[in-house]
């Protein structure tokens, strides 16, 4: 049984230098990761969230499941319904001061060696589904982006981001949306080193530009194409590759609005690698 939480700088110590993901990470580089995440909690801090970040994926379960007034979680990041634990995801949740869960969102690495997006998603088609938008989720297909012909090797899937408006002076209003995002890229960019990362957005959200907001450089019209070539659903493929994550990373992340002072962060859960 291991410790459920450690701080930031603990929790990188258990990595060492050594990536899961197979490569080396100098000091200069480790530094320079906990010294930006460190800066995003800081600021998230000051517009009301406090940061939870972990892999225990029944701790999450347990959260998503209070949320009555939101959709199910999807079983991609449901401990009941796939294999995830540390190995192969991580979640980070948002707390405001009263303790209420106010942000969510989940990442998960998938290995497709020499197959691609479009292949993973015609299999795997019913883990991405809306539920209730198909009359037959086994004769319903993703189709449209170009992307999906050219996503390949280690990939990572993120998912179920969802932050709470309350309002003007809510956190996204206050620009919580990309300081959020920017840690999950940091993170999952230092773990895994990914070749490609992906979401699906609705279409409503595409067209506000939410690709920008979540800091993705790629966003491509998609449809969901049911048992009688109706258009089910429509979801936007937002992307980038490995050299879109570097050069994103490599700006500085951008600022919150405004400074509201609250309590202290959340420490990380440890990443451990499953008995």
């Amino acid at each position: 049984m291991h410790n459920p939480r450690v701080s930031l700088i603990s929790w990188f110590r258990f990595y060492g230098t050594t990536i899961p993901g197979g490569g080396e990470m100098s000091a200069r580089m480790l530094y320079q990761t906990i010294v930006h995440v460190s800066g995003l909690l800081r600021e998230l801090e000051d517009v009301g969230v406090r940061v939870e970040i972990g892999d225990d994926f029944s701790q999450y379960r347990n959260y998503r499941n209070g949320q009555t007034d939101r959709a199910g979680l999807y079983s991609m990041f449901d401990a009941a319904s796939s294999y995830i634990d540390a190995s192969n995801g991580f979640w980070i949740c948002g707390f405001d001061d009263a303790d209420n869960l106010i942000h969510s969102q989940a990442a998960r690495l998938l290995d497709f060696g020499t197959e691609t997006l479009g292949h993973h998603l015609d299999v795997h088609r019913h883990m991405y589904i809306t539920p209730d938008t198909t009359p037959d989720p086994s004769l319903t297909y993703y189709r449209g982006p170009a992307a999906l012909k050219s996503i390949s090797g280690k990939v990572c899937y993120n998912g179920d981001f969802w932050l709470a408006s309350r309002g003007l002076g809510g956190p996204r209003s206050q620009g919580a949306t990309s300081l959020l995002s920017r840690i999950q890229f940091e993170i999952m960019n230092w773990v895994w080193e990914p070749d490609f990362t992906f979401a699906l957005v609705s279409k409503q959200l595409a067209s506000k530009g939410a690709h920008l907001r979540y800091g993705y450089t790629h966003c491509e019209p998609g449809q969901w194409i049911g048992p009688d070539l109706q258009v089910t659903d429509e979801e936007y493929l937002i992307w980038m590759s490995a050299n879109d994550i570097s050069n994103a990373l490599s700006k500085k992340p951008a600022s919150s609005s405004i400074g509201m002072a609250v309590s202290s962060v959340r420490p990380l859960a440890t990443v451990k690698s499953k008995d």
